[in-house]
């Protein structure tokens, strides 16, 4: 496996832990407001996953757990093993996915692999070829949706928030969509220079309170982050 990326200490990758971040290459969406353009495309560091576990055995009793992200790691073939030597060092794993391969992420939680999963919701089913800037089976996100939310394993979902790609209107379906959840954010685009697409940009701060409030109607609990 290559490793594309590592963030040696994170205290908001994993909430409520100390963690690293690893970060793998390559994605099967084209999301126009990516912020890790490079990685979907497979570039940035290259790190093996035996200096990975090296430097990971220097952490024990330092951080709590890993957060696994990318681009999309469950197009890993290897990830499964990749994980339980993570799990056999006692250390805790958070994992990163849009939601595509449901059957992936269900044969990991069956595992035991997976302490925590965040689920992007790139927007209502009718717009997720919109947002995720590719042709996109809706029903294989909503098979991972209905996974988390029979709480199978702990979990949040998040929806990053970016005019030309999410609508205002796209508000009510995400909510159907994942009506009772436990937790969701809607998080405020950021450019971070390295932007996969065009014509994005950020929302308001009264815009995304006005859509958050539309989405309250179905998930309570929900905030934003990061605005």
């Amino acid at each position: 496996m290559k490793i594309n990326g590592l963030l040696k200490l994170t205290l908001l990758d994993f909430p409520g832990y100390t963690a690293c971040t690893v970060f793998f290459g390559g994605c099967n969406f084209r999301c126009p407001f990516c912020h890790n353009a490079s990685l979907v495309r497979g570039e940035g560091e290259n790190i093996t996953t035996e200096e990975f576990f090296k430097f990971l055995s220097k952490r024990e009793g330092i951080i709590d757990g890993v957060a696994v992200t990318g681009g999309e790691p469950l197009l890993q073939p290897e990830l499964s093993g990749f994980l339980r030597r993570i799990k056999e060092m006692d250390f805790l794993v958070k994992l990163d996915t849009n939601g595509s391969f449901p059957e992936r992420l269900k044969s990991l939680a069956s595992e035991g692999l997976l302490d925590y999963v965040a689920m992007d919701i790139k927007s209502s089913p009718e717009g997720y070829s919109r947002a995720a800037g590719c042709k996109i089976d809706a029903e294989k996100i909503r098979e991972s949706v209905e996974f988390l939310l029979s709480g199978a394993v702990d979990y949040e979902f998040r929806t990053t928030v970016a005019r030309g790609a999410v609508l205002p209107t796209d508000m009510e379906g995400i909510g159907e969509l994942i009506r009772g959840a436990k937790r969701y954010f809607l998080q405020g685009f950021v450019d971070s220079g390295d932007i996969l697409g065009e014509g994005v940009g950020p929302y308001s701060k009264e815009e995304m309170e006005e859509m958050l409030a539309t989405v309250k109607k179905y998930v309570p609990t929900a905030e934003l982050r990061g605005i």
